[in-house]
């Protein structure tokens, strides 16, 4: 077999492909029986068929159309070898030229991962939000602390802010009540903006056994975006009582004994939390600069698919749970379907360009995966999901998924390396030292990991 490469633009290349007829011989015997399985020829058993009749009964093109098929892919593959090739989805494959017992020539078109120079990355600065927890952050922590001990105690009055009412609600929409539309004995918190916009309003100043008829938009269910005439019944109304802010509070809401050692804790989880956002935004700030100091072409076919896969996941699955459609979601968000498809086509194009240039650092890094930043990976993942590390990681050997998730590690670990190499700085002009800071999600992992299956050879 001789083969040859001519490279069509950055990102796709044509192979030519001339295959000497002796070199078919295996995917012809392999023809001749297959076809021996499924025909029939009176004088002959099953499968004894000799060569020539089949060729005389069924004609030799059927043969070689069979024998072809088969071959193709092994040839194909033999060729992307020869020429070391990282080749992205399946090829486009034109057979040029078949002579009966002579040759088969064919080529085959396809996108291959583009070559990237990753330049010095050393020079990288970022800025960050500074590590800061006032004493207004931890008294509303401790407030919101409090707020979860409440108790309540029915009251004989109209209901007010910060009740907690019982009611029963009936939405129509054109003058029918909806079947999914009736709910009794729902508790609601007036202020809290947890059901109906117009709710609090329509419920302040009733007592219980009192009702109010309002308008408002469902948020969702059967008539998801709708007018609805809602109407609410209040059967109770009780009043919260937050418990006194002291240290039997403090053993009550925690493993403390003073309230002062609560609001400690409470100051150093908020600077946790802080600082583990300055990390999350250390690395995405970061990862912005690399990808500009890189050229990457995007493979058109790869983006058009990665468009594709996007749209057809917000609108079949998070648009499809919420009871909405694109249009309800664009006058939602304010935008044009122009302004959408823009936005997409740059988040996809991102994703790919974040999986090629930290695929070509993990090379350049020679960075590996061990079996233990694997677990911890697919434990966090499982977490994720809402499955157990044993389902998911179940999952993940059916789905054939592994090797997916030693590629988010690998990308997460060759972001590390970049943001370990660049200067990152507060808004204080301090120097930040993430070495110390608890580790936040890899972007690398997660900006790359719509794009993934696509750009997986």
């Amino acid at each position: 077999m001789k083969s040859a490469v001519e490279t069509l633009n950055p990102t796709r290349v044509r192979l030519t492909v001339e295959v000497p007829f002796e070199e078919l011989k295996d995917s012809l015997d392999a023809a001749y029986k297959k076809i021996n399985q499924q025909v029939t020829v009176k004088g002959f058993r099953k499968g004894k068929i000799p060569a020539r009749v089949i060729d005389q009964r069924f004609g030799r093109g059927a043969v070689l159309e069979e024998a072809v098929n088969d071959a193709l892919p092994k040839f194909y593959t033999e060729a992307v070898n020869e020429a070391e090739l990282n080749v992205l989805g399946q090829p486009e494959v034109d057979i040029t030229e078949l002579k009966d017992n002579e040759t088969l020539n064919f080529t085959a078109e396809v996108d291959i991962r583009p070559a990237i120079e990753i330049p010095d990355y050393s020079g990288i600065e970022v800025e960050v939000d500074a590590v800061e927890v006032s004493d207004e952050d931890v008294e509303k922590a401790v407030e919101e602390l409090r707020e979860r001990f409440a108790s309540t105690s029915p009251v004989e009055r109209a209901a007010e802010d910060g009740d907690v009412v019982t009611i029963d609600l009936e939405a129509k929409v054109e003058g029918e009540v909806l079947e999914d539309g009736v709910a009794s004995g729902v508790s609601y918190t007036i202020g809290s903006g947890e059901l109906l916009e117009g709710i609090d309003d329509a419920v302040k100043g009733l007592e219980a056994g009192g009702e109010a008829t309002f308008t408002s938009e469902l948020k969702g269910g059967s008539a998801a975006g709708k007018e609805s005439e809602v109407t609410v019944k209040v059967t109770q109304v009780a009043a919260r009582e937050l418990p006194a802010l002291d240290d039997d509070f403090a053993q009550l809401a925690s493993e403390f004994d003073t309230l002062d050692e609560v609001k400690a804790d409470s100051r150093k989880r908020l600077e946790n939390m802080k600082q583990y956002d300055q990390a999350t935004q250390a690395q995405e700030r970061v990862l912005e600069k690399l990808l500009e100091l890189v050229e990457v072409p995007v493979p058109e076919k790869l983006l058009a698919d990665e468009i594709e896969t996007r749209k057809h996941n917000l609108v079949n699955h998070q648009l499809g749970q919420m009871g909405l459609d694109l249009a309800k979601y664009l006058e939602i968000q304010g935008k044009t379907e122009e302004e959408f498809d823009a936005e997409t086509k740059e988040q996809a194009e991102k994703g790919i360009k974040t999986q090629f240039v930290l695929d070509e650092l993990v090379n350049k890094e020679k960075l590996n995966v061990s079996q233990e930043e694997l677990t911890e990976h697919l434990m966090r993942r499982a977490q994720s999901s809402g499955m157990s590390p044993d389902q998911f990681a179940q999952a993940v050997v059916e789905g054939g998924q592994v090797p997916m998730l030693v590629g988010e590690v690998a990308r997460g670990k060759a972001l590390a390396v970049v943001v370990e190499a660049a200067t990152v700085k507060d808004t204080n002009g301090e120097v930040v030292d993430l070495d110390d800071e608890e580790e936040a999600p890899a972007e690398g992992e997660q900006a790359s990991e719509a794009a993934e299956e696509k750009t997986e050879a």
